[in-house]
């Protein structure tokens, strides 16, 4: 069965029944355009944030409209996706209320090089969008898939995972960079033994690390033993959770991702809750939302490749990237390999460049057919139970 990727309403709309209203969110107010029927104004109301203000301004403009004469049969609301996270739709939808959440970058927007922007201009703008998405026509705007909260949730392990080994590196590139200002290129921070004997160490002059200098690699070491140490609570109550309820949500696709050589617990967990459990139309779009697809700049006889069009999530990307270079390790045998060694026998590295990113999409594609179809491919090999 075809599946429905949100660019596009399938429900007929009917704009004589049909309330709809687009919000531009803000910290402090938010900026709400109606289009009411049975009146010839379309209200604009600007107010302080909160969601129980958006409802009674609705059923304000609903009593309206029943007063002209109308029947609101359907209210639709719609704003961009943000800082302000997708609570907001998921709190008018539990109220009976149809909530939209578009994708910002899906809006087309005028090209002048100083073009007018303000609240209301935008509302405007987004007020046509949503109009013609409603309407069934394509390429108006997107609507982003709004998840549950269990799922929002089930990402932040693996985000926050993420965030930390950034800041491990940073906190350890810091400290390196600081012994070599010292003259210490060759003095390995990471090394347990260094850490414990920063008083034994000699500058080339052969004088003890000055004491400021000394202060900050102490006061970095504590930082880093603080996100080591999140991080294996991290990896700890992971494993855990996967040991007591295998079973459970989406533990089986994360365990059935694991037993293939080369793909671990950490990277399972993020494809699985990132990409593999929403419900893509086809391949083209699973490489799509992985921002694994091309960019193509064409005009009259012009041809050139601008690179990956990074539109989709990059997490995913980074991850399949990492993947990929692994898989050519772990799985030597296998067709995916084998089809990169054929097209890189020349041994360029801007062929193996390039070759790389293809073979991500192709492993992406290949993992999604794995969960959702149990194909496994050509060559791959399963770690023993």
């Amino acid at each position: 069965m075809e599946r429905n990727d949100l660019s596009r309403a399938l429900v007929a709309f009917d704009q004589n029944s049909t309330l709809v209203a687009v919000v531009e969110l803000s910290l402090k107010n938010w900026c709400v355009l109606g289009l009411v029927p049975g009146l010839k104004r379309q209200p604009h109301k600007t107010q302080e944030a909160g969601a129980e203000r958006l409802l009674m301004l609705l059923e304000r403009w609903r009593a309206e409209a029943v007063k002209a004469g109308s029947v609101i049969s359907r209210m639709v609301v719609a704003f961009e996706a943000g800082r302000d996270g997708l609570w907001l739709a998921r709190w008018l939808r539990a109220r009976g209320i149809e909530a939209y959440v578009i994708h910002p970058s899906s809006i087309p927007v005028p090209r002048e090089h100083r073009r007018a922007k303000s609240d209301r201009l935008d509302t405007e703008m987004l007020m046509r969008a949503v109009l013609g998405w409603l309407r069934g026509e394509a390429k108006h705007c997107s609507m982003a898939r709004i998840p549950t909260a269990e799922e929002e949730d089930a990402k932040r392990p693996s985000r926050e995972h993420e965030s930390l080994v950034g800041e491990r590196t940073r906190v350890i590139n810091r400290m390196t960079s600081l012994l070599v200002c010292l003259g210490l290129p060759k003095v390995n921070i990471k090394l347990q033994r260094t850490a414990k004997r920063l008083d034994d160490l000699r500058t080339p002059e052969g004088e003890p690390l000055p004491p400021n200098a000394l202060a900050q690699l102490r006061r970095d070491l504590e930082r880093l033993a603080v996100i080591k140490a999140q991080l294996k609570a991290i990896e700890r109550e992971r494993l855990a959770r996967l040991a007591v309820s295998p079973q459970h949500g989406t533990h089986p696709m994360i365990l059935m991702l694991a037993k293939i050589m080369g793909v671990g617990i950490e990277t399972a967990d993020m494809l699985v809750h990132e990409v593999l459990t929403r419900h893509l139309r086809d391949q083209r779009a699973v490489a799509r939302y992985g921002g694994l697809t091309g960019s193509p700049d064409e005009s009259g006889s012009q041809r050139r490749e601008q690179g990956l069009a990074k539109a989709g999530n990059g997490r995913v990307r980074r991850g399949m990237l990492q993947l990929a270079w692994r898989w050519l390790i772990h799985q030597k045998s296998s067709a995916l390999a084998q089809w990169y060694r054929a097209r890189t026998a020349d041994g360029r590295k801007d062929t193996r460049k390039t070759m790389i990113v293809a073979l991500a999409r192709k492993l992406l594609i290949a993992l999604w057919r794995y969960v959702t179809t149990g194909e496994v491919s050509a060559g791959v090999r399963l770690k023993a139970a």
